[in-house]
């Protein structure tokens, strides 16, 4: 599977970004998806994730309230909706999808996703 990020930009602090990201190859449907987030200077950390069905979803503590992470099967595509957005979110956004367990859960580890996209820059302004 082949991950393509896209949707961010910059926006002004209180401002809203909806990123997604498109998969193809092998089937999307069955895969956990996650998004992670690497701000200048910074270790690369985690920001949410959805089950393979996307009943479940999880997110991290800067996140959680803000963001929105969903999936829509039929287009092979997780979206993370930002909301309220600081400062401190400006980072470069990947998705990434565990692609070696079918009907993935919830994983929050980097090290348990196989497939990377290539990024998209999110900046917010002050």
């Amino acid at each position: 599977v082949q991950l393509q990020a896209s949707g961010g930009g910059l926006v002004q602090a209180g401002g809203s970004l909806r990123l997604s990201c498109v998969a193809s190859g092998r089937p999307f449907s069955t895969y956990a998806m996650g998004w992670f987030r690497q701000a200048p200077g910074k270790e690369r950390e985690f920001v949410s994730a959805i089950d393979w069905s996307g009943s479940s979803t999880y997110y991290g503590d800067s996140v959680k309230g803000r963001f929105t992470i969903s999936r829509d099967n039929g287009k092979n595509t997780v979206y993370l909706q930002m909301n309220s957005l600081k400062p401190d979110d400006t980072a470069v956004y990947y998705c990434a999808a565990n692609g070696r367990t079918r009907y993935g859960g919830i994983y929050k580890e980097e090290r348990l996703y196989d497939v990377w996209g290539q990024g998209t820059l999110v900046t917010v302004s002050s």
